[in-house]
């Protein structure tokens, strides 16, 4: 996957938009092709603001959570080891390249979008591992082992994704900046850790940290 396909993705909303490989604060272990925030040598026009805003590439940021469950990923192998596994709204694919590199047996990078998916698979190379792409949920293989999923909560109308995930798969990895009670006991809380967006959109700090969350069949 070229990153030339990232860079035009880019600059459907942003004329100066490019991407650059860097290492997120949060999991410096994953190298990725993010928006490149030295384009940005002035203030936006007010027409490239409210293309961004109006449009939004959110794959082109690693999120603090996508960071945070990725490291935690990484440090504790065991929950992916020769597993199905499907990241769900994949962005930049940081969680799925973790997966990956942890010793899945099957990674799917599942995401609506596809410059999302571009990046994934150019992500995904970056880091030398081998990745399934997925366009839409409604496609997902039967069998699935985990799901796993970062920040995408932030919509009050996902709320039932916390269950719809449990049915899909015997194991489910959250991880979330945006929700202090998900309102569903069967997701048990493991950790809180720090994180920012990379590169940082200077967020509020309660946006800053992430809490990942296990639920498993009993």
């Amino acid at each position: 996957m070229s990153t030339n396909r990232l860079d035009e993705h880019l600059r459907k909303t942003l004329s100066r938009g490019r991407v650059a490989v860097s290492r997120p604060a949060g999991c410096p272990e994953i190298p990725l092709h993010l928006f490149d925030p030295s384009v940005l040598e002035g203030p936006l026009s007010h027409d490239e603001a409210q293309a961004v805003v109006a449009e939004p590439a959110y794959w082109s940021f690693c999120w603090a959570s996508g960071q945070v469950l990725a490291s935690w990923i990484l440090a504790n192998p065991g929950w992916v080891l020769n597993k199905r596994v499907l990241d769900f709204g994949s962005g930049s694919g940081v969680v799925a390249v973790a997966a990956a590199l942890a010793g899945a047996r099957e990674v799917i990078a599942c995401d609506l979008d596809p410059a999302a998916l571009d990046a994934v698979a150019a992500n995904a190379d970056l880091n030398g591992v081998s990745l399934t792409l997925c366009d839409d949920w409604r496609k997902r293989p039967a069998d699935l082992d985990v799901v796993t999923a970062a920040d995408v909560l932030y919509d009050p109308e996902n709320r039932p994704l916390l269950n719809v995930f449990r049915e899909s798969a015997s194991r489910v990895l959250l991880a979330d900046s945006r929700v202090r009670d998900l309102g569903d006991t069967a997701y048990d809380l493991q950790t809180v850790i720090e994180a920012r967006t990379w590169p940082d959109l200077h967020e509020f700090e309660e946006f800053n940290r992430v809490r990942i969350y296990l639920a498993e069949e009993r």
